[in-house]
């Protein structure tokens, strides 16, 4: 009868400990691969159709039993996201910046970033209301700048997140580096820990805009809607998903077929985003 060795049971133990844990792993990833092909093949299937047809991008959002399209309501979101992210992504990236490099041990530092993990968990309907209360109530009429505040709102907090994470995994080699040539603190981090870490703190921005591409609620209480033409960021501006939201709830096939064509729409563009940002930035490294 063979004995086996201590040293053996350990190794024998920890194999079979690292083959349940592998399996439960790739159980897990193909749990969580199965819904997200599933959600993309649903929105190809149904909403396909409707993202070949140039009047999609061509027309206006229509009335019930007329044909048409959500052109009005792609460039207001395109005006809005794009506002939204111009005024969330400097705000977010500079308050990451501080808390990473100027705030390390400081009382304030830590106030922001347990206030700022709060905002980053809060409901966007809340922002909404906030901005609603704020704004459009104090001026009398929904606007799409009042869109484009409450999104920054939401860029914000998921900015100031990835770029205090990113910085602080800058080793701080190359900072004392820096220092020791006689490189000042703002040039510092703006040729080195910038330059360091510039592919997490872009991934970070890339997810606020797939973020604020898909809010319906901030909006509803902001920019609401327009069924014409308009890139007016004073009056009430169609977008996306405030459309998919009225067309989906609607009983009329012909808004369902625009309802999941828009879906369809947003999600491509911010896979397609994603793609050609990281695809960019790593021949850059």
């Amino acid at each position: 009868m063979s004995v086996i060795h201590p040293a053996n049971r350990v190794y024998l133990a920890r194999r079979r400990k690292n083959a349940l844990m592998m399996a439960v792993s790739s159980l897990a990833l193909a749990f969580g691969l199965f819904w997200l092909v599933w959600i993309i093949f649903t929105l190809l299937h149904e909403g396909g159709a409707a993202l070949v047809r140039a009047a999609l991008y061509t027309q206006m959002t229509p009335p019930p039993g007329a044909d048409g399209g959500i052109a009005n309501a792609i460039a207001g979101s395109l005006l809005m996201a794009g506002v939204g992210t111009l005024i969330g992504t400097p705000v977010g990236i500079l308050a990451g910046t501080y808390l990473a490099e100027y705030g390390r041990g400081n009382w304030l530092a830590t106030a922001t970033r347990f206030l700022n993990d709060v905002l980053l968990s809060a409901p966007s309907i809340v922002i909404g209301l906030f901005v609603y209360s704020v704004y459009v109530a104090k001026v009398g009429h929904f606007s799409g700048w009042a869109g484009s505040l409450a999104l920054s709102l939401l860029v914000i907090p998921v900015v100031v997140r990835t770029t205090d994470d990113m910085l602080k995994l800058v080793p701080g080699s190359l900072r004392e580096a820096a220092a020791a040539l006689g490189c000042p603190m703002w040039k510092m981090i703006t040729s080195v820990t910038y330059r360091a870490a510039r592919t997490g703190i872009l991934t970070g921005v890339l997810l606020a805009v797939a973020r604020i591409s898909g809010e319906t609620a901030p909006l509803l209480f902001t920019s609401l809607n327009n069924q014409f033409w308009s890139v007016d960021m004073n009056a009430p501006m169609a977008n996306l998903p405030v459309v998919i939201f009225q067309f989906a709830m609607s009983p009329y096939e012909d808004w369902h077929r625009l309802a999941w064509g828009g879906a369809a729409l947003i999600t491509i563009a911010v896979l397609a985003l994603n793609i050609v940002a990281r695809v960019l930035f790593k021949k850059n490294d």
